[in-house]
């Protein structure tokens, strides 16, 4: 009986869940994504291929940049709008940054039903937006921005995505209970409360501005000791004239002025002296300011909630184009989003790693190839050369033998003997 309970009531909650939009980018594709013409010459193309590395050529095919120094901004909507209230919210997609990206974002936006998809652009207001964002050695970190009453909020954690050539899956989840999860290649990264790491809401508590730090609060854990005294003998100079130094005997004191020794370091030179010190007597600790409740914080339950959830897309800027967008995934159900993604990226990430290495291999080996022929073109120039000068050093040698053994040389030696 209970077996048959457990069953019922797994396929009771696998009917309820429901999958909003997902994208694989298969035949059709087109038809679904729309490019925002807002930006006019400055917006990138974006074109569908898996890569110089991948391990299936059409499985893992996605949308990839096309364009460096571009804008991109392409969008999708579902079939229809729908509300989180009451479920949660899985949002989920692939990146691969095979270009080696310098200065790029990788992250998708939801927005309500109503975008203008043709005129997305960067201050078209969104629901959620996530991902990760890379723009040099400082900046490689996971977006997660919640759109609150007409406000963008950052997360207050510091969240690293990966910054290598690979594909990589990030998943946000955010629950009907106020609380959130992000996971990197279906593994978490982060997790908590949106109340706690957003600033959704004004603070529960604030400082009691009518208190104030009495004047006699003494916070000095330790003071000068009242009962020591410097020692008689402690004032002396830093420096002395040394006592090893001797006036130079070519001195002249008309020319050079009066002689004076150097300075040294003087040996009983003890500093400044400081009192010892003792704990303070009257020593209260730190003041604390006393906190009162927040007149303007208003609870809500409801921050999870989205009333319409319609599209999804990308709006970036690169700097280095290449990357490659795939395996799109908005649905209420954890468990589908994590078997969505082991059937997806978890089946090609091994053999695209491979092919990586492998391609890797390959082109070290082609770089070491060239250098070895660069190298042996540059030495046989080199020999070359060095043999023509030899042949230039032989003929001068020639000529010089030749000069002494010509008759006009012999004439001139006989004319020099009378």
């Amino acid at each position: 009986m209970r077996g048959l309970v457990a069953f019922l009531s797994c396929f009771v909650a696998l009917a309820a869940s429901e999958v909003f939009f997902e994208e694989r980018f298969h035949d059709g594709w087109e038809s679904r994504w729309v490019e925002s013409t807002h930006k006019g010459s400055e917006a990138g193309t974006f074109k569908l291929s898996a890569g110089k590395f991948y391990g299936d050529a059409e499985e893992d095919k996605g949308l990839q940049t096309a364009q460096d120094a571009r804008f991109y901004a392409i969008s999708a909507k579902f079939d229809k709008p729908f509300s989180n209230e009451g479920k949660t919210l899985v949002v989920q997609f692939s990146v691969k940054h095979e270009q080696e990206i310098d200065c790029g974002g990788g992250y998708v936006k939801v927005f309500s039903s109503d975008l203008d998809q043709k005129d997305m652009h960067g201050d078209s207001q969104y629901n959620i937006m996530f991902g990760p964002d890379i723009c040099g050695y400082s900046t490689k970190k996971v977006h997660v921005i919640f759109n609150y009453k007409g406000k963008n909020l950052l997360i207050k954690k510091d969240i690293r995505c990966k910054d290598d050539t690979l594909t990589h899956l990030y998943t946000l989840i955010v629950r009907p209970d106020n609380t959130y999860e992000v996971k990197i290649d279906n593994k978490k990264e982060e997790s908590g409360s949106l109340e706690a790491d957003w600033d959704f809401l004004a603070p529960k508590k604030i400082k009691d501005p009518e208190a104030k730090k009495p004047e006699d609060w003494d916070e000095r854990e330790q003071i000068d000791d009242p009962e020591d005294t410097k020692p008689e003998d402690w004032d002396v100079a830093e420096h002395i004239p040394d006592p090893d130094a001797k006036k130079p005997e070519d001195w002249d004191d008309e020319m050079d002025g009066e002689w004076e020794p150097p300075m040294i370091d003087n040996p009983e030179y003890k500093g400044e002296w400081k009192p010892k010190q003792i704990a303070n007597p009257d020593y209260k600790g730190k003041w604390v300011h006393p906190e009162i409740d927040n007149p303007e914080y208003q609870p809500d339950d409801m921050l999870y909630r989205y009333s319409d959830i319609g599209a999804i897309g990308f709006d970036l800027w690169q700097v280095k184009s290449g990357s490659i967008f795939d395996n799109v995934l908005v649905t209420d159900d954890e468990k589908y989003a994590e078997q969505f993604a082991e059937d997806t990226w978890g089946k090609s990430k091994d053999a695209e790693k491979a092919m990586k290495e492998k391609k890797d291999e390959e082109e070290r080996k082609q770089r070491e190839e060239e250098e070895k022929k660069r190298k042996e073109e540059e030495d046989s120039k080199s020999d070359k050369e060095d043999d023509e000068d030899e042949d230039e050093d032989e003929d001068e040698s020639k000529d010089e033998i030749a000069d002494d053994a010509s008759p006009e040389h012999d004439h001139d030696h006989e004319h020099t003997e009378l």
